[in-house]
């Protein structure tokens, strides 16, 4: 039962309090399911945690030791709200390398998420239609209903492929935004050139801003992976260190596109977040010296074990990027079949957090090839016991 109460919770959200206290305007957010379930991890003994989105390897050494003598040069204080010029200049050099692009603008934030709630807030007014595909990262949806905008939602089931043809279909005379997410926080799945071809057409026919969220691009495992950039002058890529580097606790990322854009959330950021730390920048700029190539391949090979473990028991498509995969329930719904698992000590997340839809369920699989090898045997079992 305490399980369940805690699931009923996860899909509920926060209950709302009197208006003379809190703005209404956070009636419009839920309280995070994922870190209710992270919270949850630290109450068990020893579960197989596929729940939550983090690397499983630590900061690389160097990236660590140039922001401790940072912090000994005295690199402590503000830094100029756009971020430190050295770090501005190797992006914009790795920019011209892997995507061939020269943005306009560009803006060192406190990680991706800094860049969104910026983006979002300097984009997005009452009235305006924002564009996301379903599933979807679950902090848009919200951002967005903070902003004082409409999500519309692109339901991309069963293949979970975002089209121009869907994107089209769904514009109306308020449409404002697009966000894309490549390789996809929840499905893993990666969206190929062409379509981004077609979509960037259709985002320049009805003159629309895509924000194209790239933040676990290098972790792409048949091909480099497409961007946006480039493609279309509207363009605001946002991207960041937290996965390619495990630097999720430094708070660093970064966007990059339009110089109207991004002069309007270095603006917000003068009046929100400052600047991003300080040390972190220097840590930054000596993470993007190292080659991720071998978390890459290590995050490949869990990828293939947790697919072909789980391929039997479970209708599942083989995830092309990112570090999660996105099975169907085998029976009930996705919130019943997770509750059932947390009781057997495996912890995810069910698919209602990242859809509205209540039929697929996360797993991260940013963890040892021991646990995935356990979670399998596990959840098999499950899906197994009511066929």
């Amino acid at each position: 039962m305490r399980v369940a109460r805690f699931l009923r919770a996860i899909m509920r959200g926060c209950p709302t309090v009197p208006d003379r206290l809190i703005a209404k305007r956070m009636a419009l957010l839920d309280s995070s399911g994922i870190r209710k379930i992270f919270d949850l991890a630290a109450n068990m003994a020893d579960p197989v945690n596929f729940s939550i989105g983090q690397p499983d390897f630590d900061v690389p050494e160097a990236a660590k030791e140039a922001a401790i003598e940072a912090i000994r040069n005295g690199e402590n204080r503000y830094t100029v709200t756009q971020g430190i010029p050295q770090l501005h200049e190797r992006l914009r050099r790795l920019l011209r390398e892997q995507k061939r692009w020269e943005p306009e603008g560009l803006l060192i934030t406190s990680g991706a998420s800094g860049a969104l709630i910026l983006a979002l807030l300097v984009l997005v007014e009452k009235g305006d239609e924002v564009l996301i595909g379903d599933p979807y990262f679950v902090m848009y949806k919200h951002l967005v209903n903070l902003a004082g905008g409409t999500p519309r939602l692109l339901d991309t089931y069963d293949d979970f492929e975002l089209t121009a043809p869907k994107v089209e279909k769904a514009i109306t005379r308020r449409t404002k935004v697009l966000i894309l997410n490549s390789p996809c926080n929840p499905t893993g799945a990666v969206i190929s050139a062409q379509e981004l071809e077609r979509i960037a057409a259709v985002a320049r026919r009805h003159n629309l801003v895509v924000i194209s969220d790239e933040i676990y691009s290098d972790f792409s495992y048949e091909e480099s992976c497409p961007s946006m950039a480039g493609l279309y002058d509207k363009v605001l890529l946002v991207h960041g260190f937290s996965k390619t580097y495990a630097m999720t606790g430094w708070r660093m990322g970064y966007a990059a596109g339009p110089a109207e854009i991004i002069a309007e959330m270095t603006k917000l950021q003068q009046f929100s977040f400052v600047c991003a730390p300080s040390m972190a920048q220097w840590g930054a700029l000596k993470a993007l010296e190292i080659d991720p190539s071998a978390y890459v391949d290590a995050f490949k090979r869990k990828r293939d074990r947790i697919y072909d473990g789980l391929k039997g028991a479970f209708d599942v498509r083989r995830p092309s990027g990112a570090f999660y995969i996105f099975p169907k329930a085998p029976w009930a719904s996705a919130t019943e079949f997770v509750e059932e698992a947390i009781r057997n000590n495996v912890l995810m997340i069910p698919g209602k957090v990242f859809s509205e839809r209540d039929t697929h369920f996360r797993i991260s699989y940013a963890t040892s090839l021991e646990q995935i090898d356990r979670g399998v045997e596990i959840l098999n079992r499950l899906a197994r016991s009511r066929s």
